[in-house]
């Protein structure tokens, strides 16, 4: 590295180097179209307020916070028009140091958050997304297994020891461009689980076989992969970039597969996908805490449950996977218990004065993070009340759908600060050297977090937390199987 700010390594990017110490966690209302978006837009043409592939001219500036959101996703798909129309899209904004890396799990969301504005425009490039993905599974450089990589790069750049990476999505020979920089070359369950519901919504909403196809070939690379008969049962990690299977099995994950396998079950008729989604069920239950109210985030050997960190995921994501009344509290243990507000005046904030987020932060070690030490080489120092916008949008969705006393306000509250964190936060960030368009696009945190897993979250505008954003003020939950 130079002394150029190194990259703000996603939870997810961790299993492709073989890094792993712990567990690590990881029908919606239409948004009116009031900025003029074209109702007969062609796949992949601009969204408002960004440019056609191609060219300079933006269109009509979007207006509300959801049409600013879905902006931004059209930025960061568009932002490599010379690179062919096969694409996916870059998850980060250029300062976050990650170049042109698409994460697979980010743009599984980003077609999940696409569908659930329930426009043309939206529908058109979730199914260029979902190409996208369907392209990597038939065209990975090394395996033939229907997997998909952690990331990828889809546009060219200079590496930090000055080499070029010179590559679009699709490289010369039809390969697609694996993330080898930053060894994001391995494949998690969580990633694969998340793509396969992204596909099975579109199979669902555009009736196209290939979709289904795609989603199956998941499915069935987790159950050979995946599945194990340790004492805790459930579905292992993944694999890390050397095809070695990692010892850890994920709450986070096997929430994901109760939909993504709850979804097959569904759109195939095929019943070994109910036994499938009960084994991955048990596991997550086994992870619950009755006493405290909230699930613990896995295991690392198959036989202990790791009992700290806690995350917040596990307890959003199985509220939104289980719809369970017996475990609802987690929503509770969240809302509460990782709770924070950032401000100007806090140690080491970056969120400009007289401004203030309140949300969640990601895990009960975020709280406790050193804000004398840097999170990383090359990073910031932490600050312990620093909001992480995804989580704090998962929760917001969980809690309108729980309907209890109270949740709608609180979710509202949550929705509104994510909102400002769009107006006001990220601004002059670039996908690709261009600008994003004005206001638009969520940051991944409000000021430098550390998620007590090895790596931290930043103010850097991110496909994930926006797409997270975008359904929640939809009212749609990708997990409902």
């Amino acid at each position: 590295m130079t002394d150029r700010q190194g990259p703000a390594l996603s939870r997810r990017t961790l299993i492709g180097a073989g890094i792993g110490a712990a567990v690590l966690t990881a029908a919606g209302a239409p948004i009116a179209q009031a900025d003029g978006t074209s109702a007969n837009a062609a796949p992949g043409t601009a969204t408002p307020g960004t440019a056609a592939p191609g060219t300079s001219a933006p269109g009509p500036r979007p207006t509300s916070a959801p049409s600013r959101a879905q902006a931004f996703l059209g930025s960061v798909m568009d932002a490599y028009p010379d690179h062919g129309t096969t694409r996916l899209a870059q998850s980060y904004a250029d300062q976050a140091g990650l170049f042109s890396t698409a994460f697979t799990y980010d743009n599984a969301l980003g077609i999940l958050g696409l569908l659930a504005t329930r426009t043309p425009d939206g529908q058109d490039r979730a199914v260029v997304l979902g190409d996208g993905l369907l392209y990597a599974q038939a065209h990975d450089p090394v395996h033939d297994d229907g997997r998909l990589r952690q990331g990828y790069n889809v546009g060219p750049y200079t590496f930090y020891d000055g080499s070029r990476q010179p590559d679009g999505f699709v490289r010369a020979d039809g390969s697609v461009n694996v993330g080898t920089q930053f060894g994001f070359t391995g494949t998690a369950v969580g990633d694969m689980a998340w793509s396969g519901i992204a596909l099975g919504a579109l199979a669902r909403r555009t009736g196209e076989r290939r979709f289904l196809d795609g989603a199956v070939r998941i499915g069935e690379w987790i159950e050979r992969n995946g599945r194990t008969d340790e004492p805790l049962g459930g579905y292992k990690f993944g694999v890390d970039g050397a095809n070695q299977k990692l010892p850890f099995t994920s709450t986070e994950h096997n929430t994901d597969l109760v939909c993504l396998f709850g979804r097959l079950a569904r759109l195939t008729g095929d019943g070994v996908w109910l036994e499938r989604r009960a084994r991955a069920r048990a596991f997550v239950e086994r992870m619950w805490e009755a006493d405290g109210g909230f699930f613990y985030t896995g295991t690392n050997d198959g036989v202990t449950v790791n009992k700290s960190p806690i995350p917040e995921d596990t307890q959003t994501w199985t509220h939104l996977a289980l719809d369970s009344r017996a475990h609802a509290s987690s929503l509770d243990w969240a809302a509460r218990e990782l709770a924070v507000l950032d401000h100007a005046e806090r140690r080491n904030s970056t969120v400009p004065a007289g401004q203030s987020y309140e949300g969640v932060t990601f895990s009960s070690a975020s709280l406790l993070a050193n804000e004398d030490v840097p999170i990383a080489d090359s990073q910031p120092k932490p600050d312990r009340n620093g909001v992480w916008f995804e989580g704090t949008a998962h929760l917001a969705l969980a809690l309108r759908e729980r309907r209890g006393p109270g949740d709608e306000a609180r979710a509202r509250r949550l929705i509104d600060s994510l909102e400002r964190a769009q107006e006001r936060l990220g601004g002059g960030q670039t996908v690709g050297g261009r600008a994003l368009p004005e206001r638009s696009g969520v940051v991944s945190a409000s000021s430098p977090l550390d998620t007590g897993f090895g790596f931290g979250y930043y103010p850097y505008r991110h496909l994930g937390a926006t797409a997270w954003y975008l359904m929640a003020v939809t009212r749609s939950n990708p997990l409902r199987g």
